[in-house]
């Protein structure tokens, strides 16, 4: 019932920019947190960026002051706007949330497909 549909990734050079959304589908009664994480080939999965309902925000210290959140409620849809791109930013990146459809007492952690994001030129 619950989705989450990455989109906006691909193949870019270095320097260069993409930006990513995450779309949440279903019935949604609320969303806490919601993030971005990556993993590359051979790399354990990290935390790229996360927000809070408040909008509060965290960001690893790799992609800080390059790589902003941000977050759509009305939407039910998060963004990671990625600037100044390099090649060791290639990797899949995956949405995560924890969520409480409608009905539902509780939240439940969620994750999206992955969209691949290759830095080369």
């Amino acid at each position: 019932q619950v989705q989450l549909v990455e989109s906006g990734g691909g193949l870019v050079q270095p320097g260069g920019s993409l930006r990513l959304s995450c779309a949440v589908s279903g019935s949604i009664f609320n969303i806490n947190v919601m993030g971005w994480y990556r993993q590359a080939p051979g790399k354990q999965r990290e935390l790229v960026a996360g927000i809070i309902s408040g909008g509060s925000t965290n960001y690893a210290d790799s992609v800080k002051g390059r790589f902003t959140i941000s977050r759509d409620n009305a939407k039910n849809t998060v963004y990671l706007q990625m600037n100044s791109l390099k090649p060791e930013d290639t990797a899949v990146y995956y949405c995560n949330a924890d969520i409480r459809a409608v009905g539902h007492y509780y939240s439940t952690n969620y994750w999206g497909q992955g969209t691949q994001v290759t830095v080369s030129s």
